[in-house]
């Protein structure tokens, strides 16, 4: 890392709140590549005088070239937040305003959020809810949908250079942030992974799969805008970097909600995710887009912790990054994958308990919960939680529900990731299906039948709300008649008492197909 020019005088100016017309304070915030001054109803971002082997600030003229950029393309998703660029100028007297005169440096406007409302905060103190985490995921796929599509066709091309990278900027550090070894190790193993995924990355990025994302998408970089998760601080400073595989994108966020311990959360946002754009192919590529987006954490923050004032950020800098180096290594191992299928009756809790098991199963980020009402709805071109009408629950509706739940399940396992297939499962041949697809495909198999007593079936579904189930009281009703046969090959599940209950029992019957069943 290098310093360029000399910004001394204009962090004066943009220190003082008479700079602003303002009394006060002006608060400051420091990260590695901007200073960001916090001035009454706005934030003014400065961008540091600084060269890193993957980001160049280090002229002017460079400096307003990707504060336009950055301007531009947040406006994306959040244009009510940035609102323009300015320039500092050096006036007619000699000193710094923002009147007219010579331009010395440049910055983005902002209008102002609490810090309160960064996702970051609001997942600390444990606000980050099922439905926040939804709407989340919705909002990144409706922004992937949109996004600029790449010309260039080469996938593995483009994530070579981020592993190239890497490797360079981890080279660069002091001996004492990261184990050399461990990043030579990572690099191996990184480039291994990317030789085996190379045919899939390119044929992603040739049916449109690449595309100008956001580039930097994790919980610092999300906040509450007016109520809604609105993504900002996109990656300005390189097309290239921020031109990559949508699933790529979404790795950065799901790798820090599972390092930061939010594992459920990332569990939901990527299966929600992946719900909302019906994607599968890419699945076989998540543990290397974990580990690639580990690493950039861990670089990045290692070359912070040179900028910390006091020794003990500086040691909290460094084990961050060595911990991040550690799960980029770890990402790369993946268990062997398995077939869990959940059945029962409207009202058994099949979804509850799919959703609380799919972060335990397999490699990070769990399984992939596959739900027939989820996928009832996608397959009529509607949200999750938009209600069907009676003739969307025929019989042949039902079979082509069933059906598409299998042709995903298998490909799923194929690209080696666990899968949960949450359905009704009354009949017998329905239930015969994932065993086999299982059989076939040489993973571990287990079908869990839940049951509960009627009243409590009847009471479950009156007290839904905004669920992608349709079912009320009267189809509960209708499936108590069923005869679902026999149920031999699948272990019986008593459903009726709590979700922790119920969650630890599914627990205990998982345990003898695999040894690595998560509990935490």
């Amino acid at each position: 890392m290098a310093e360029t020019d000399d910004q001394r005088a204009t962090i004066d100016f943009l220190s003082r709140p008479e700079s602003y017309g303002l009394d006060g304070i002006v608060e400051r915030i420091d990260t590695h590549a901007a200073i960001i001054f916090l001035a009454g109803e706005h934030a003014y971002k400065l961008k540091r005088a600084v060269r890193y082997p993957y980001l160049d600030f280090s002229t002017v003229a460079r400096r307003r070239e990707v504060c336009e950029a950055e301007w531009r393309l947040n406006r994306r998703t959040a244009p009510e937040i940035y609102l323009e660029v300015r320039s500092v100028n050096r006036q007619a007297d000699g000193s710094l305003g923002f009147g007219k005169g010579e331009p010395v440096d440049w910055l983005v406007v902002m209008q102002r959020f609490g810090a309160d409302d960064l996702l970051e905060a609001v997942a600390a103190r444990g606000d980050l809810t099922e439905t926040l985490v939804r709407d989340l995921a919705d909002n990144i796929a409706d922004f992937h949908d949109g996004a600029e599509v790449a010309e260039e066709k080469s996938g593995s091309g483009r994530l070579r250079k981020v592993i190239d990278g890497n490797r360079e900027a981890m080279a660069v550090l002091p001996a004492d942030l990261l184990s050399k070894a461990d990043c030579e190790s990572l690099y191996a193993a990184s480039l291994a992974s990317l030789e085996h995924l190379s045919d899939l990355l390119d044929r992603r990025a040739a049916t449109g799969h690449v595309r100008h994302c956001h580039g930097d998408l994790h919980l610092a970089n999300i906040c509450l805008w007016q109520g809604k998760p609105t993504l900002f601080d996109c990656l300005e400073f390189d097309d290239g970097l921020a031109t990559t595989d949508v699933l790529y994108d979404l790795a950065f966020l799901v790798m820090d909600l599972w390092e930061k311990g939010y594992r459920a959360q990332a569990s939901l946002l990527f299966n929600r995710y992946l719900d909302c754009r019906m994607e599968i192919d890419g699945i076989a590529a998540m543990p290397l887009f974990l580990s690639v987006r580990a690493a950039v954490r861990a670089h990045v923050n290692a070359t912070a912790a040179g900028r910390q004032a006091s020794q003990a950020d500086r040691l909290a800098k460094r084990n961050s990054a060595r911990e991040y180096l550690e799960a980029a290594l770890s990402f790369l191992i993946r268990p062997e994958p398995r077939l869990i299928a959940i059945g029962g009756l409207s009202g058994t809790g099949k979804s509850t308990l799919g959703a609380a098991l799919a972060p335990d199963i397999g490699g990070v980020p769990g399984a992939r919960w596959l739900r027939s009402d989820v996928m009832r709805k996608r397959l009529a071109g509607v949200a999750p939680e938009t209600r069907l009408p009676p003739e969307a629950y025929t019989r042949d509706r039902n079979a082509q529900v069933y059906d598409r739940l299998m042709q995903d399940a298998r490909r799923v396992l194929a690209a080696g990731h666990s899968v949960i297939v949450d359905a009704v499962f009354a009949r017998p041949e329905e239930r015969a299906e994932p065993s086999a697809i299982a059989k076939e495909l040489g993973v571990p198999f287990l079908g869990l039948w839940l049951e509960a007593p009627t009243q409590t079936l009847l009471d479950r579904v009156s007290a839904r709300k905004d669920d992608a189930s349709d079912a009320d009281r009267s189809v509960v009703e209708r499936q108590i008649r069923y005869d679902p046969g026999d149920l031999a090959d699948w272990h019986r599940v008593a459903a009726g008492g709590g979700q922790a209950e119920v969650l630890a029992g599914a627990r205990r019957l998982l345990a003898p197909i695999s040894g690595s069943v998560r509990t935490g």
